[in-house]
């Protein structure tokens, strides 16, 4: 019992360990090649990688905000405090709540399609005919979204700040009757610039770790549907893992 135990733990070491090792080199290969990025493709990516996602992103953080001032404005008003709202609201969105959401919504949308694209490519063998037609399938497929992933989530990270804080202002404004002023004034005094840019920061590095992970699992699918569905499931779930783990590291670099 305890020897197939330790088997099951030592086999598992060695796949992490493998997966984390090809991870990695995926990673310098793509930056290797950062320079032979194709821009027309590049531009193409960030529209479809980016651009579409928007809309899911601002509904996320829409509702995240007003809920987050739901929780938190009546009790500061209960406890005299009205003045710290959004302050507090405008921290907490742009530090962690919305470049850790805006990272797990494209995870979820976006790295189960490049999973998905890839491990398909993979399977019906459209990787080996890049490879016979002399097209290094790093530089046609993996740079630009990555590309795309990184240069497009700070974007989103500046309109789903603007759109959590109105969400915020609104539910402060008119369920807990906080005045205009004193919300706007509150962000003025207790946030700063550097706590949307470090979510911005923060989102480059969710969004590398998104196309490093789903082209990786995607690549790395096995034969048939059933293979390119558990690479697509995989990718969703390492990737929103990674993105919770460097968020810690990236905050206490960042913000400690």
């Amino acid at each position: 019992m305890l020897k197939d135990i330790c088997a099951a733990v030592g086999r598992y070491t060695i796949t992490a360990c493998e997966n984390t090792g090809r991870i990695m080199q995926l990673f310098l290969d793509t930056a290797a090649r950062l320079k032979y990025a194709n821009a027309r493709e590049t531009v193409r990516q960030m529209a479809r990688l980016g651009a579409d996602s928007l809309p899911i992103v601002l509904m996320t953080i829409l509702f995240t905000g007003m809920v987050f001032a739901l929780q938190t404005a009546t009790e500061f008003v209960r406890f005299g405090a009205a003045s710290s709202v959004g302050g507090i609201v405008a921290i907490a969105l742009g530090r962690e709540l919305v470049p850790v959401l805006t990272g797990v919504v494209v995870a979820g949308r976006i790295g189960a399609a490049i999973a998905a694209e890839l491990g398909t490519m993979k399977v019906t063998e459209q990787i080996d005919a890049l490879k016979v037609m002399a097209t290094n399938p790093i530089t046609y497929l993996v740079v630009p979204r990555f590309l795309a992933a990184v240069l497009m989530m700070p974007v989103l990270i500046v309109f789903a700040n603007g759109i959590g804080n109105v969400g915020g202002w609104v539910v402060a404004h008119y369920y807990a009757g906080i005045s205009n002023f004193t919300y706007i004034n509150s962000i003025k005094v207790f946030a700063d610039i550097f706590d949307v840019t470090g979510g911005m920061i923060k989102s480059m590095v969710f969004g590398g770790i998104i196309a490093i992970v789903a082209s990786h699992k995607g690549l790395g699918a096995k034969q048939g549907a059933e293979g390119v569905g558990l690479a697509t499931t995989e990718s969703v779930v390492l990737s929103i893992i990674l993105i919770f783990i460097a968020n810690y590291f990236l905050s206490a670099v960042l913000y400690v």
